[in-house]
């Protein structure tokens, strides 16, 4: 019945006025009313492309983003949203629309940040606003992205699980927000949910945030239960941009992706002045000007309006062909006019950085090509050429954490077709010499053993992490901490049931396998959040794994001296497993400096040379043994080991075990 109404409001919206509210089936629920008023609304366009943005001005414009938690239903949250306001159909189209990705799709993660632009009528005012959502990631690696998006909002839904409560990365995504002075609507999702008990996450809110409780807005975004209230409280809670429409042209460069036909696209914020399609624009950071070929809004694909007004977020093709172009928290002008450049945001800090190297060597310009571009769509990572003795050419990437540099490798094979061979992750190290010089380190093998130039002192990089569990927990998650040489900075119950606990880690110590063994202690129901802090002081070695007596840099890494040997001993067992038998034999060994603290050997695959003998003299079948010695003696000097990709994945679960 729902339906059928949709289809003849839809109808009548094209011949007629819009009718009010109560014209509606008054047997509808408040929730079809809303959305179907809502679709009407949004087919009344015009202009350009199908839209009149100078009907929008600063005042009837709302920018705001949506932040939560992993799996407290964003993206959920924003397909009824693009709904209600007619945006997008309902039913059509896959779930989770703004998640574009493949990998956000086979994982069910939000990676990349997404805007949309919607006409939303507002019924108590009986006026039309504008209004720009941008869906952001909830897992910690991508923080940057949900910074970026921040920087063009004037307001925030905090989206909580109304089962879950709050949870590490709300707390993180709350002050991130507050930071940066946005005005917060908490947002109490999924109460239809057996479970769910949103009294309590009220008072979550209250106690961390000191959020009102009375403002929480207590909604389902699967069965649309509460939706009627968000949008009106986004049009009369949040503010509108503060731009000034008679002001010089001041864009901020938000993010920016690459086309194969049209080059790089680059979303931006429009904060003072208007842009016009034509017009010649250039850039703060590298003083080059372009023409502006193409401008509009999402919409949420792309929508030419030709023009972009004060206060307004959208999309400006201007040219740019080179990924270096595009600089992210850039300002954009017009030609020959003079302004301040905006302040940016905060940029991207690379927790974690890895040696990238195509599995066969004559596809090195295939992978650069590959990288260039991706590093347009994810401007979060660094990159710089190095070479491997035991690789060939490749490349020193920097991430925001481990799950980043995974979705940045299944994307280089997913979307570019790229055979990678990736090394152990590492983190950014300080080590200083006895002439008093001081280096920072992203690549353990640089560090050379230099009789003359002795290393005297190291420094680790630590990270504020955020634990919140529930209080049955505590003792082997402090048991965890203390392993991985953690210090507690605060402990604190939440409510009756759950404790926030932060501590002081090692940067190295929680990159590879702490979150995964902190959810196994906790039966799954941990979160974890951290932020960088300084460096430290600590004993560091470097451990080398030699093949056959030459060192291998790739799996070369950075060790606490306490658990050198150990971390030694289980290296050398893993790769053992994992490299194939050659026609010699092969020895493996680890060793800090010229100190050899664990070996295994790999014994050779050889021929039954006594097959044929049938009996006879002892003597001749230890003529054949000892022959067939003396060559695998040969064969051992002059043959090289082939190290599979699984070896190199196997060494990254070993580095940081228990």
């Amino acid at each position: 019945m729902a339906s059928s109404l949709l289809r003849a409001a839809s109808r009548r919206s094209k011949t007629s006025l819009i009718p009010p509210l109560s014209g509606l089936d008054p047997n509808l629920s408040v929730w079809q009313r809303f959305m179907c008023s809502n679709v009407r609304h949004g087919e009344r366009r015009d202009g350009i492309g199908g839209f009149d943005l100078s009907e929008y001005p600063p005042d009837k414009i709302r920018n705001f983003s949506i932040i939560a938690h992993v799996d407290h239903g964003k993206s959920t949250l924003a397909d009824r949203l693009l709904e209600v306001t007619g945006t997008i159909k309902k039913g059509l189209g896959q779930p989770q629309y703004l998640d574009k990705l493949q990998v956000e799709r086979e994982r069910g993660i939000t990676v990349k940040a997404q805007t949309a632009s919607m006409f939303y009528r507002h019924e108590p005012t009986n006026s039309n606003y504008l209004l720009n959502l941008i869906d952001t990631p909830g897992h910690v690696d991508f923080s940057y992205e949900v910074s970026r998006s921040l920087a063009a909002c004037q307001g925030a839904l905090l989206v909580v699980d109304a089962a879950q409560g709050v949870q590490a990365q709300t707390v993180a995504n709350f002050y991130l927000a507050f930071e940066s002075g946005l005005s917060i609507i908490p947002v109490i999702n999924k109460i239809d949910q057996p479970t769910a008990d949103p009294e309590r996450v009220k008072a979550q809110l209250k106690s961390l945030f000191d959020l009102d409780p009375s403002g929480a807005l207590l909604t389902s975004a699967k069965t649309g239960l509460g939706l009627e209230n968000v949008l009106p409280a986004v049009v009369e809670r949040l503010p509108g941009p503060s731009g000034k429409p008679d002001h010089p042209l001041r864009m901020l460069l938000l993010d920016s992706y690459y086309d194969e036909y049209k080059g790089v696209i680059c979303h931006v914020a429009v904060v003072d002045g208007r842009l016009r399609k034509g017009e010649k624009i250039e850039s703060s950071a590298t003083g080059m000007s372009y023409e502006i070929l193409d401008a509009g809004v999402m919409n949420p694909e792309l929508k030419s309006t030709g023009v972009l007004y004060t206060g307004q977020v959208g999309y400006v093709v201007s040219g740019m062909r080179s990924t270096k172009e595009a600089r992210i928290g850039d300002t954009l002008f017009h030609v020959k006019s003079t302004v301040e450049p905006l302040p940016g945001f905060k940029p991207a800090k690379h927790m974690v950085f890895s040696g990238l190297y195509p599995a066969d060597g004559s596809d090195f310009d295939s992978l650069n090509h590959a990288i260039e571009k991706l590093t347009c769509n994810d401007a979060s990572v660094c990159v710089s050429k190095e070479t491997s003795t035991a690789l060939g050419m490749g490349f020193r990437c920097g991430f925001l954490g481990l799950l980043h540099m995974d979705v940045f490798h299944q994307r280089l094979e997913q979307e570019y077709g790229a055979n990678v061979i990736s090394t152990v992750p590492t983190v950014p190290y300080i080590f200083e010499y006895s002439d008093g010089s001081k280096v920072e380190l992203s690549n353990p093998a640089t560090l050379a053993s230099n009789p003359g130039k002795r290393v005297t002192a190291c420094w680790e990089p630590t990270v504020i992490a955020t634990i919140i569990i529930p209080s049955e927990y505590v003792g082997p998650v402090i048991t965890l901490c203390s392993e991985r040489r953690g210090e507690q900075i605060d402990y604190s119950f939440i409510d009756s049931q759950r404790v926030l606990m932060k501590y002081k880690l090692p940067l190295r110590e929680i990159i590879v396998d702490f979150y995964n063994e902190l959810k196994s202690i906790t039966s799954g129901y941990a979160t974890f959040d951290y932020e960088d802090s300084d460096y430290q002081k600590a004993d560091l070695v470097k451990l080398d794994i030699l093949l056959n007596g030459q060192p291998v840099d790739a799996m070369a890494t950075i060790v606490h001296d306490l658990k050198a040997q150990r971390i030694g001993r289980e290296l050398v067992a893993k790769l053992k497993k994992f490299i194939d038998r050659q026609m010699f034999e092969i020895t493996i060994q680890a060793a800090v400096g010229s100190k050899i603290i664990a070996r295994e050997t790999l014994s050779a695959m050889r021929k039954n040379v006594l097959a044929k003998c049938y009996g006879g003299d002892i003597t001749r079948k230890k003529k054949l043994l000892e022959k067939q010695k003396e060559g695998k003696k040969r064969m051992k000097r002059v043959g090289s080991v082939d190290i599979p990709q699984e070896a190199f994945n196997e060494l990254m679960k070993v580095s940081n075990v228990k």
